[in-house]
């Protein structure tokens, strides 16, 4: 199928971004991106911000499918993904299911627990009463995260017990559930995933504590090695951990899955992302920039993958 007939399949798009979760100004670049990528690709797409106009628009039935670039809650949690759902409009990403499975860090993990795959010491501490028992279990240092934000949102690096205290309670503002999770000191790498295909892993190197919001967003010192320098062999085996990872949590169609490798070469997953960010400093289309697909071909792909048996199959 030539890219024109692609492009006619494809049909009006609602691109939804900018939204009202704590993630609202990446959102709006990443959705920026997107936008105008699909245009300059030849897809009739429209903006459409559900915090400004909520869904008036796509409830009128004129949209063929969305392309989902809210991050954060309201649009990575499932509860978009049931909107579009109950009005037949096809969307890009993880369903609810998934979306609302990766968005909690908690519950991935324990997931992750029961299928056998590593991921760090971790507890839940919902009170101060709790942090006190979270704290002895898992131990010094550690990292302190809303279990349902993103972008490393109300994260901390914490090494004892009073840091521990205010970190929790910058957490506890965001998020009734605050996850402590084991420190693990090596490498941090993340691995882009684009259906079947796992893209070229990058390597992230910062001289933060730890990869936060500021070196994710507003950094110019944070390094991205991609090749990420691990032997072809050494990839490949991460590559199908990653693999099993999203699909533990019901993954679909496109997504992010970050992991530590410790200094015995250990993996430790981190967590999954269901709309990975899309702006300048985003990791997936770095990631297939070097597996050589620009980024127009990049988002094409992503919203073709929304074309189903009904639609003909997809290209």
């Amino acid at each position: 199928m030539n890219d024109q007939a692609l492009i006619q399949r494809l049909g009006r798009v609602a691109v939804l971004f900018g939204g009202d979760s704590a993630e609202r100004a990446i959102s709006l670049k990443s959705g920026g991106a997107v936008l105008r990528a699909l245009r300059e690709a030849g897809v009739n797409a429209e903006a459409l911000d559900p915090a400004e106009e909520g869904l008036v628009r796509l409830m009128a039935g004129k949209f063929d499918r969305a392309f989902i670039v809210l991050h954060g809650r309201g649009g990575e949690d499932g509860t978009i993904q049931g909107a579009l759902e109950s009005m037949g409009i096809p969307y890009t990403g993880s369903g609810v299911l998934g979306s609302a499975l990766a968005m909690d860090k908690l519950r991935s993990k324990r997931l992750w627990q029961g299928e056998g795959l590593p991921t760090p010491p971790f507890a839940l501490a919902r009170d101060e009463v709790e942090l006190e028992a979270a704290m002895a279990a898992v131990g010094f240092p550690m990292v302190v995260k809303p279990s349902r934000e993103g972008s490393s949102i109300g994260m901390s690096l914490v090494h004892d017990a009073e840091a521990l205290k205010i970190a929790w309670r910058e957490a506890a503002a965001l998020d009734d559930q605050v996850l402590l999770e084991r420190y693990v000191q090596g490498g941090e790498y993340t691995a882009g995933i684009l259906g079947d295909w796992v893209l070229p892993m990058i390597r992230l190197q910062t001289p933060h504590a730890f990869y936060d919001y500021a070196a994710k967003y507003e950094s110019d010192t944070t390094e991205y090695h991609c090749p990420c320098g691990l032997s072809e062999a050494r990839e490949a085996e991460l590559a199908a951990l990653c693999r099993r990872a999203f699909a533990s949590v019901d993954g679909n169609h496109w997504g992010r899955v970050d992991f530590m490798l410790d200094a015995d070469d250990q993996p430790w997953l981190l967590e999954v992302n269901t709309v990975p960010g899309m702006t300048d400093h985003s990791l997936v289309p770095m990631a297939a920039q070097v597996a050589g697909m620009d980024f127009p071909s990049l988002v094409v792909r992503i919203l073709a993958a929304t074309l189903d048996e009904r639609d003909g199959g997809e290209p």
